[in-house]
């Protein structure tokens, strides 16, 4: 403004004193030297004028540091996150099914058993007596029964007395079986192949039915078991892909659904889901894990960005804003699905677009800006 001020001065004292001048001439062509000369002064203050406001211009323009990263794309995929648990298919607590005194015991935790195996005995002493006993009188009742059928098959006797031997021998057998059964329940009995995961008893202690005394897990069948809210449903299906991690063991495996349930229970509105674990690590029973179902999976490889980046205008469209040129410019885009503070854009952006990283939230369409790095 100062030297807008200046100009005019210069120019109004430059004016006047060539009026003063020409005044104390009477030629004409005097006159029109004069006017030909304001006329170039006036063109020359309007340019300088111009140059002073354009400068003026140019020293308030904003410059914004920013950072800027290439775009690159990707797969992108969605998961669900629920909490699981292991579950042994093949885990049992065996008892004894008769009561008595502990004995024997043939199995320590840890140890490898086999189906039908015995894993304890109870006191089975008076059972052996008894069937002892019955022995002998078998014996006596079978030779007896043996020459009664002899006589009867050569129509010697009678047939009364013939039924009563049979029937003698039948109620013996009958009674032998009977004291088998019982020694056989003095044995506790593996019903699985497995693993000795508990012994809860002692040798001299009493026993009965409904009393847990050995635990016996089959570790070659584990499963992983989650309850899903019916809204994930339509999402998941046999053979989708997952990822568990266990926290506790700061462990961590793919694998794949390899049930998932088609009823929902009407009592807590979920559905079941397991997932087969592979046999090559340690884990336990009950176990909890962090379950992620890979429900969604991009057709294409598309550009992938930090959901921050995004932002809308008033009219609801959603843009983010590019590098172009040293200058801030708006692109539209579509968004996609989201999933863990990042978002699938389905168009909009290219491989070639610079996006702003960093700064973007204080920057506006058009502001030139100054790159400080691109990562």
């Amino acid at each position: 403004m100062k030297n807008n001020i200046t100009m005019k001065n210069i120019f109004q004292f430059t004016i006047a004193a060539l009026i003063f001048t020409a005044c104390g001439g009477k030629a004409p062509t005097k006159l029109e030297e004069l006017l030909k000369k304001e006329g170039e002064l006036k063109t020359e203050l309007a340019k300088l004028q111009a140059e002073i406001k354009a400068a003026e211009g140019d020293s308030a323009k904003k410059i914004t540091l920013v950072e800027t990263e290439p775009i690159t794309t990707q797969i992108f995929k969605t998961y669900i996150n629920v909490q699981g648990h292991v579950d042994a298919e093949q885990s049992v607590s065996v008892a004894s099914e008769i009561p008595g005194t502990i004995v024997k015991i043939n199995v320590a935790p840890g140890q490898d058993v086999s189906k039908g195996a015995v894993l304890a005995e109870t006191d089975a002493r008076s059972i052996q007596q008894s069937l002892a006993d019955l022995q002998i009188n078998a014996d006596l009742v079978n030779q007896l029964y043996e020459k009664q059928k002899a006589l009867w098959d050569q129509k010697i006797g009678t047939e009364v007395q013939f039924l009563a031997a049979k029937t003698n021998k039948e109620s013996m057998e009958k009674k032998i079986t009977a004291l088998q059964e019982q020694l056989r329940m003095t044995k506790i009995i593996s019903p699985i192949d497995g693993t000795i995961d508990a012994v809860d008893i002692k040798l001299g202690q009493l026993t009965a039915p409904g009393i847990p005394a050995i635990r016996i897990i089959n570790f070659n069948n584990l499963k992983l078991k989650s309850d899903l809210a019916e809204s994930y449903i339509s999402k998941i299906h046999k053979g989708d892909d997952v990822l568990i991690v266990f926290p506790d063991s700061k462990d961590s495996l793919n694998a794949k659904v390899s049930f998932a349930a088609r009823s929902i229970n009407p009592m807590t509105r979920t559905f079941n889901v397991e997932i087969n674990l592979d046999n090559k690590k340690e884990y336990h029973p009950n176990q909890i894990a962090q379950i992620k179902i890979n429900d969604y999976v991009s057709p294409k490889p598309v550009v992938v960005l930090p959901v921050k980046y995004v932002q809308s205008d008033f009219t609801g469209k959603t843009f983010v804003l590019v590098n172009e040129n040293n200058k801030a410019t708006k692109r539209e885009i579509t968004k996609g699905n989201e999933y863990n503070g990042y978002a699938e854009i389905i168009a909009g952006l290219s491989e070639s677009d610079n996006i702003i990283a960093k700064g973007f939230e204080s920057v506006n369409e058009g502001d030139a800006l100054k790159i400080n790095s691109t990562k």
